[in-house]
């Protein structure tokens, strides 16, 4: 187990603090979730407390969460009892078991960030969904930068350029693509993604799902629902993989 799975499992704190989100938070991420045939079958990695496990068996579908945290897997339960906890590592799922499967703000907190979206990938229907929203932490435009390497004139410039190289670095060299790794904050004052220990970003994440047998929908900087004009801006064009956040849409190839 890792020093962030270790970090989480017992942290009573953290479940409380998860258990206070608003549904807005979420509810773009859930609502995505959905599998597009009725009463499907979803899962959702890392499901916290089970708020988008709720959401999900509200939509009428058949919803199932794993967490590596026991105090929230505590809470979980009172929603589903197909919530359970799991190491983190493999998910304890046959192939090809869900119709859709999503993970929200859990790829940065994960110590191979490349095998979770290859288990991802497992784990869902040929023709089914993926959902993986997460900070953009390559940002180069944009306002309220909460995390410091997303903040500043000289950050965002440094962001621009590390786009731009991985982007070559998947044309000429795609095998030894890898997220890059960040050492976690530690301060008296926790702020957001503090503990972060992976530089996720909408770029990656798109070649990884697709490296393992997707076509991506969408690719979105914005994780929550915004008025439709605002949103159609904002994810029009390219600058949608240098701003706010990485929400990715994509389809298990048949």
């Amino acid at each position: 187990m890792g020093e962030q799975q270790r970090y989480y499992r017992e942290n009573e704190e953290y479940a409380d603090f998860l258990e206070g989100w608003d549904a807005s938070f979420y509810a773009k991420y859930a609502d995505t979730l959905c599998p597009d045939k009725p009463s499907g079958k979803a899962l959702d990695v890392g499901c916290g407390v089970g708020q988008v496990v709720q959401r999900l068996i509200a939509a009428d579908h058949e919803a199932h969460g794993v967490e590596v945290s026991g105090p929230n897997i505590e809470k979980a339960k009172r929603i589903s009892d197909r919530c359970q906890l799991y190491d983190g590592r493999t998910l304890p799922y046959d192939d090809a078991s869900f119709d859709s499967v999503g993970a929200l703000n859990v790829l940065e907190h994960v110590e191979e960030p490349e095998a979770f979206l290859d288990d991802l990938v497992r784990v869902v229907k040929p023709g089914g969904k993926v959902v993986v929203s997460s900070p953009n932490f390559f940002r180069a435009l944009g306002l309220r930068d909460y995390h410091p390497r997303m903040r500043g004139l000289g950050n965002k410039w440094r962001n621009w350029q590390r786009v731009r190289a991985k982007r070559r670095q998947m044309a000429t060299d795609p095998g030894s693509v890898r997220f890059d790794r960040m050492e976690p904050i530690r301060r008296e004052l926790f702020q957001p993604d503090d503990d972060a220990i992976v530089a996720t970003n909408a770029v990656e994440i798109k070649f990884f799902l697709e490296q393992n047998g997707c076509d991506v929908l969408r690719v979105e900087c914005t994780d929550r629902y915004v008025a439709k004009p605002i949103d159609a801006l904002l994810n029009l064009g390219p600058w949608r993989y240098l701003m706010f956040n990485a929400f990715v849409v994509a389809q298990r190839k048949s």
